[in-house]
C-alpha cells in the first residue's frame, strides 16, 4: 500500500480532530488506497507544538510552516490554522507539488479562494476542503434519498446552526471574533457548513437575501485562548467585535426549491445544534447533529394509520462508512466525521481523482457567503452568478 507523509499546520481544536482521524484510519479502514504517516506538525509556539506532537502522535514538530511545505518528504499539507493563513500556505503548498487538505472556510474572501483553486489546478495536485458534516452517515442517507428521487420534487430546505458559547458579554475577544483573522463570525464559521450541506443535498443556489447583527460590540481582550475557550486579561482592557454574532438569509435554488438559513452564537441552551429539514413532494427528512446517528424520515405513501416521521438509526452496514466501525446500533461520534474525510482524501489520491468536497466546493460556498454579505449591505436580493 502506498504511504503518504502528512505535514499538518495547526495543533489546537481542529489539529486534534485531524490527528485523531489520521490515527483511526489504519485501524478501522485498513483497505484505503493509501496509508497516512503522521510525519510533521507545525505551530508557532515551540513548547505548545512539541507537546501536541507527543500527545497526538506526530513524529516531528517545527514552528515555521514554510519549512514544512519545503520538505521533500511531505506529500500532504493539512491546513487547520486560522482562516487568514489559509491562502498563503495553500498556494505555497500547491507550488511545492503537495496535495492539500484545508479547513473551511477556504479563505477570507471569494477572490482569495479562487486564487487557491487556480494554484492547485495549475499544479495538478489534489485539493480538499474540510466540510466534515457531509460525512455523517445519517447525512449521507439524506443525500441518497434526495438523489434517488425518493423524496420527490424538493420544495424546501431549511437549516439552522445554533450555539451559545459567547452569550456571556464578558467572554474574551478570541480570534474568531476578529474579522481580520476569521473573515466573518457565525456566518463564515457556522453558516458555511449549512451552505455546503445545502449544495451537497439540494444543489446550487441562484440568489440570496440576508440580515445580520453583532449583539455585543466590545469584549475583554484575552490572556490566552484554545479552541472555543479563553481566559480574559487582568487589565480589563476591551476591544471591538468586528464580526457578526448572528446571520440569517433566504435563498432560491436552481432546481426551484426555497431555502432558509440561520447561524447564531446567541441561542442559549444550544451547544451545537446543526440541523436541517428537507420537504419534498413524496416525503421529508430531518437531521440534528446533536443526535448525529439519527435521521427522521417521512414518506407520504405510508398507510394512513402509520403516517408520521420514523426514526432511522444510521448505524447499519447499509449506511456509508459505519460498516468499518462497530456492530449495528453502536453509535459513532463527531470525531469519526473527520476520519471519513481522511478516508475520502486518501482514496482520492490513491485512485488519482479529486476528493469531494474539493476547493471547487469551497469556492462555491465562499460565493454564497459573500453574496449574503452584499445583500445585507445593499439591502436587496443578490444573484450568485454576479459574484
Amino acid at each position: 500500500m502506498k504511504q503518504l507523509n502528512v505535514g499538518m499546520i495547526g495543533y489546537k481544536f481542529m489539529g486534534k480532530a485531524h490527528s485523531q482521524a489520521y490515527r483511526d484510519v489504519p485501524m478501522f479502514f485498513p483497505d484505503t488506497a493509501a496509508k497516512p504517516v503522521m510525519k510533521l506538525i507545525c505551530g508557532r509556539d515551540k513548547a505548545g507544538v512539541e507537546q501536541a506532537a507527543g500527545q497526538f502522535g506526530w513524529a516531528e514538530s517545527v514552528t515555521d510552516w514554510r519549512e514544512l511545505v519545503a520538505r521533500d518528504d511531505i506529500d500532504i499539507v493539512d491546513i487547520n490554522a486560522p482562516s487568514d493563513a489559509h491562502k498563503e500556505i495553500a498556494i505555497a503548498a500547491a507550488k511545492a507539488g503537495k496535495h492539500i487538505f484545508c479547513e473551511k472556510p477556504l479563505a477570507l474572501t471569494l477572490a482569495d479562494s479562487r486564487e487557491m483553486l487556480a494554484a492547485a489546478e495549475a499544479a495538478g495536485v489534489k485539493h480538499m476542503v474540510g466540510f466534515n458534516y457531509r460525512f455523517a452517515p445519517a447525512v449521507r442517507l439524506a443525500h441518497k434519498l434526495v438523489s434517488e428521487g425518493r423524496l420527490g420534487r424538493i420544495y424546501h430546505f431549511r437549516a439552522w446552526f445554533l450555539q451559545d458559547w459567547i452569550v456571556d458579554p464578558e467572554f474574551p475577544l478570541v480570534w474568531r471574533l476578529d474579522k481580520s483573522i476569521a473573515g466573518s463570525g457565525s456566518h463564515g464559521d457556522l453558516g458555511a457548513h449549512l451552505i455546503d450541506l445545502a449544495h451537497y443535498l439540494i444543489g446550487d443556489m441562484t440568489e440570496v437575501i440576508g440580515m445580520n447583527e453583532t449583539f455585543i460590540k466590545e469584549r475583554p481582550k484575552p490572556a490566552s485562548m484554545t479552541g472555543l475557550s479563553a481566559k480574559g486579561g487582568s487589565g480589563g482592557e476591551k476591544g471591538p467585535v468586528t464580526v457578526d454574532d448572528a446571520t440569517l438569509f433566504m435563498a432560491r435554488f436552481a432546481g426551484g426549491a426555497l431555502g432558509s438559513f440561520e447561524a447564531t452564537r446567541f441561542a442559549p441552551g444550544h451547544r451545537c445544534t446543526n440541523s436541517f429539514e428537507i420537504n419534498g413532494s413524496k416525503g421529508s427528512v430531518k437531521f440534528d447533529f446533536e443526535r448525529m446517528n439519527e435521521l427522521q424520515v417521512y414518506f407520504t405513501d405510508d398507510a394512513d394509520d402509520v403516517q408520521g416521521f420514523r426514526r432511522v438509526l444510521a448505524t447499519d452496514p447499509a449506511h456509508d462508512y459505519v460498516g468499518a466501525w462497530w456492530p449495528p446500533g453502536h453509535t459513532i461520534g463527531y470525531g469519526q466525521t473527520f476520519t471519513h474525510e481522511v478516508v475520502e482524501l486518501l482514496n482520492a489520491i490513491g485512485e488519482d481523482r479529486q476528493p469531494v468536497p474539493s476547493f471547487v466546493d469551497g469556492v462555491k460556498c465562499q460565493a454564497v457567503l459573500e453574496a449574503v454579505d452584499r445583500s445585507i449591505e445593499e439591502r436587496r436580493w443578490v444573484s450568485i452568478g454576479d459574484m
